[in-house]
């Protein structure tokens, strides 16, 4: 594993939510450039290391948001107003996929999930309530 690959994964693994790849740039210890972050990230992924996703935000336009793979599944919201990410826990939709499965005869090998909105701080905000 190259320097910057492992300085990647080390951003990841201490990450608390999702990580733009300008954001890993940004956090990464070693020098490199923003080409060499995206193929460390693209490595760690084909690898198992890290799991990606695109989302649209409409301030930012669309990104790819990357963590590092653990052995529970998570989802995640995505608050419109301050970016932040919320882990939303441990993956709720096995059930589902397993009666998609069953239901359709296909076969899932994975899924994404996540929703976007205003977290409880924004929409406190919003409201013209004081925020928590």
């Amino acid at each position: 594993m190259t320097k910057a690959r492992e300085a990647a994964l080390g951003v990841l693994n201490s990450a608390t939510e999702p990580l733009s790849a300008s954001l890993v740039l940004r956090s990464i210890s070693v020098p490199c450039d923003q080409a060499t972050v995206y193929r460390a990230l693209r490595w760690l992924e084909e690898r198992g290391f890290a799991e990606s996703f695109a989302l649209h935000c409409e301030e930012h336009g669309t990104e790819r948001y990357y963590v590092r793979s653990a052995e529970i599944h998570r989802h995640w919201f995505h608050c419109e107003s301050c970016h932040r990410f919320i882990d939303l826990g441990a993956c709720r939709i096995e059930g589902l996929s397993a009666q998609l499965e069953k239901d359709l005869g296909v076969r899932i090998n994975r899924h994404i999930l996540y929703f976007v909105g205003c977290c409880p701080s924004c929409a406190a905000c919003a409201d013209g309530s004081p925020s928590a």
